[in-house]
């Protein structure tokens, strides 16, 4: 019999709220973090809106030396673990330190420390530099900064799929337990892309909302009226366990995770895929590794970026994969509310959907106000729903044409 994989603890960082219940309040109320960008001047932007997150406090997690030394993502990543940790009332010690470990995505790691060295190199020359900057912009310092704070030995990784990352972090968490290779895993994603460099490279693509004027309306999944996604920032991160492992301890349990599927498109570096016929198929694939069906599924938290083509692709991809079922499905997209925080955004989705199934209560997707005729089904439109979902589907995008989905359900022996 196959190990089954329980959801037991919690940490967000996200624009609208930090900390899980911050965050689900302001969702389920359709409230957004999109505003003006204030960490740099980009008033020479096309766009100049952001999910900014402006109340974090890195020195409320570590010491103001050891923030010193790390990229505002690896901070993310550090904080939104030790809020998981504690929310499971995990306790990491000697004799477990090997049965844990960490799995994190991330798409760009610290490159905004790469910009600010550029700039002193720029000014003052090599000498300059900042020795910690090699180890600070590592992708992999995400992992780093967590297991040398949670004192964690286990197997770990960094994933970097793109704006999938997150979720491709969940599933490598998810074999590792399956396998007994650890009891416990630390999974999620972190991502900060608004710096004046990294942000403008996405500001050239057109491709993000030029919104300007009313940001908080600018993210608009699936609405016909959409002009682009808004990128934005912060972490979601889980405690993963086996469930005899989580049961044992008399830990709380939010959801169980059933299974996932990943391909690539395979099509081009820059362009998305529309046909949408790729992303149908790692639909089924987890549907397939979570041994459910497609009539079983009540709701998808979507990767629903406000793209016009990846809206379009997503609402194929559901259409292809789910049949008939994709009409009774319900359908949200938390991007509306915290914009496109790249890897960051799986772990987030998947926080969001297990809160969805233990409230039993289905966000919205803000700013739904113009029907698209190409993406037709039920999104949740403006207002979160009294709904019961046992079974949800997260869906996850990445350039490069990565596509991840995850299936978790209700667990009989949660909360």
């Amino acid at each position: 019999m196959r190990r089954r994989v329980v959801i037991s603890g919690l940490g967000v960082i996200a624009p609208n709220g930090l900390g899980k219940d911050a965050y689900w309040k302001a969702t389920v109320n359709g409230e957004s973090g999109i505003g003006r960008i204030t960490r740099f001047d980009a008033s020479g932007y096309r766009t100049r809106i952001a999910g900014e997150i402006n109340d974090f406090d890195p020195t409320e997690y570590m010491s103001r030396k050891e923030a010193r030394r790390m990229s505002r993502c690896a901070q993310f990543a550090l904080a939104a673990s030790q809020m998981a940790v504690q929310d499971a009332g995990l306790e990491i010690t000697e004799e477990n330190t090997y049965r844990i470990g960490i799995a994190l995505g991330t798409a760009i790691g610290g490159l905004e420390i790469a910009e600010q060295q550029c700039d002193i190199f720029q000014r003052r020359g090599l000498k300059g530099i900042n020795p910690f900057s090699a180890a600070a912009m590592n992708p992999n310092a995400v992992v780093g900064a967590v297991a040398s704070d949670l004192r964690i030995r286990g197997p770990n990784i960094c994933v970097s799929t793109g704006c999938s990352a997150g979720l491709g972090a969940v599933g490598y968490a998810l074999d590792a337990i399956r396998s007994g290779k650890v009891e416990a895993m630390i999974a999620g994603g972190t991502d900060a892309p608004l710096s004046p460099v990294t942000f403008g490279s996405f500001d050239r693509t057109q491709s993000l909302s030029a919104r300007n004027q009313a940001p908080q309306k600018a993210s608009r999944p699936f609405d016909n009226l959409r002009d682009g996604y808004i990128l934005g920032e912060g972490a979601g991160v889980v405690v993963l366990e086996e469930m005899e492992h989580a049961l044992k301890r008399e830990a709380g349990i939010y959801a169980e995770l059933l299974g996932y599927g990943m391909t690539n498109d395979g099509y081009d570096l820059n362009r998305i895929e529309p046909t949408g016929r790729n992303a149908a198929i790692t639909i089924r694939l987890a549907l397939d590794d979570a041994q459910v069906n497609a009539e079983d599924v009540d709701y998808i938290n979507a990767h629903g970026s406000s793209s016009r083509i990846t809206d379009k692709k997503e609402t194929k991809a559901v259409k292809i994969a789910l049949g008939e079922r994709a009409r009774q499905v319900f359908i949200s997209s938390i991007k509306s509310m915290i914009g496109q925080p790249l890897a960051a955004t799986g772990g987030i989705q998947l926080i969001t959907a297990a809160l969805a199934i233990k409230h039993k209560c289905l966000p919205p997707t803000i700013n739904y106000e113009h029907p698209d005729p190409d993406c037709d089904l039920d999104y949740i439109p403006n207002e979160a729903r009294d709904e019961k979902a046992e079974v949800a589907l997260i869906n996850s995008f990445g350039m490069g044409g990565s596509n991840i989905s995850v299936v978790v359900t209700e667990c009989s022996n949660g909360f």
